[in-house]
């Protein structure tokens, strides 16, 4: 892991925390996977998914019952991500705030880093 010893890669606000850990229960998974992939305007786009098992080069954070899993080839991208939940009148969401992103497209749903 790209991390620094005795802190967590990423860190979740107690809202993403809370919902996270209410949607493991619902869908009796092990955790929220993060991830990113090719894709979108600005050139990579962030990917999630439930999953029922931690795979074992995983990079794992729990926080008051929830857990998110870093898949091993996101985490030099992810490191240092707060995740925040945040509910509006139109739309509620995660919403990733990360140091690494160097730009994003307008709908926000595309990000680019450093040398992409």
């Amino acid at each position: 892991m790209f991390g620094i010893p005795g802190k967590q890669a990423v860190s979740m606000t107690p809202a993403a925390a809370s919902q996270i850990a209410r949607l493991m229960k619902k869908d009796n998974s092990q955790g929220l996977r993060i991830g990113v992939k090719k894709g979108g305007c600005a050139g990579m786009e962030y990917t999630m998914e439930y999953v029922s098992e931690v795979d074992p080069h995983d990079e794992v954070v729990e926080q008051d019952g929830a857990r998110v899993m870093i898949a091993p080839m996101a985490q030099m991208f992810l490191f240092g991500t707060e995740i925040d939940y945040q509910v509006s009148l139109l739309e509620s969401g995660f919403q990733f705030n990360n140091p690494n992103v160097v730009d994003a497209c307008g709908c926000g749903e595309s990000i680019k880093f450093e040398g992409m």
